[in-house]
């Protein structure tokens, strides 16, 4: 019999290679599975071919013990019944008797956007000083305009931008590439941070990263983090700001302004149009505060 971590592996492997799934949530998997893995020993089981139906549906209370949220239970949940359907499918095991998880209830939070005036306090030129301020003008510009996930943003290269026709090239989850347009703002912040920033920041001249830090390396997906939490609160916005908040701030925009749904699905890039649909929900929440903070028969 095979040992757990060695299916684990090959499960992983099948993610990578048949699925095109991304790398942090490959990690995400291992993570999640090595959890199992550690419940498994701690029951002195070293095979799944030892596992049993009581010993599956005690795993929920085990998450539970590890003070984890609904949401990462849950994440947890459907990593291992995953996990269980591959090894099913190549016969591995005889029956899948993860069917028999329970699922804790997981209440959809609306994600969190900015209005249209925190995006222009974001944006003020006057929060962007010296080189490395151009380049973060550029970022926050473009993250606003295109919706592009961070990983997206750190792997641009130069060569991905079209600033003629105001498109980009990027590379998504699973590999999917997608053509995205950006506006006149972000354009203009691009051409300037290209003419005066980066020319200045480059070490290498074999560099193709579009933005890089002040070493003249590609930016991290920490540095971007702590860029954004910083200029909110240089522009005085109150609100956690992660890069996942403009991506969802330009979704809701976007739908607050009529554009059509299965066009911002594209440019998103989600593949199913259930999680495009959620921005619809933050876009009638919106009006529904904007009504009451207006109207005066309350």
């Amino acid at each position: 019999m095979k040992k757990i971590e060695y299916d684990i592996e090959l499960f992983l492997d099948y993610l990578s290679v048949e699925r095109g799934l991304a790398n942090n949530t490959i990690i995400a998997y291992r993570n999640d599975l090595m959890k199992f893995t550690h419940y498994l020993k701690k029951n002195n089981l070293s095979y799944l071919q030892m596992t049993n139906r009581e010993l599956i549906s005690n795993y929920f209370l085990y998450l539970k013990k590890l003070q984890l949220g609904v949401n990462s239970i849950s994440r947890n949940l459907v990593a291992l019944k995953m996990f269980y359907r591959f090894l099913q499918a190549e016969n591995f095991i005889k029956k899948d008797i993860s069917s028999l998880i329970e699922f804790p209830r997981v209440s959809k939070k609306l994600p969190q956007v900015l209005s249209s005036k925190e995006i222009n306090l974001l944006l003020s030129e006057n929060n962007f000083t010296g080189n490395l301020g151009l380049r973060d003008k550029a970022i926050l510009e473009l993250f606003y305009a295109t919706g592009l996930r961070v990983s997206e943003l750190t792997n641009l290269e130069v060569d991905n931008i079209n600033m003629e026709n105001k498109m980009l090239r990027c590379l998504g989850k699973g590999s999917k590439e997608r053509i995205i347009p950006f506006g006149s703002q972000a354009c203009r912040a691009l051409e300037k941070y290209l003419k005066e920033s980066r020319p200045k920041l480059l070490r290498d001249f074999e560099e193709n990263t579009l933005f890089l830090n002040n070493r003249g390396k590609k930016l991290s997906r920490q540095g971007i983090f702590y860029l954004i939490k910083g200029y909110a609160g240089k522009a005085g916005i109150k609100k956690k700001i992660t890069p996942h908040t403009l991506r969802h701030t330009l979704a809701t925009h976007l739908i607050e302004n009529g554009a059509d749904l299965r066009s911002v699905q594209e440019m998103l890039g989600h593949s199913n149009i259930a999680t495009t649909q959620i921005y619809t929900h933050v876009s009638r929440k919106w009006v529904k505060q904007e009504y009451y903070k207006a109207f005066p028969r309350v």
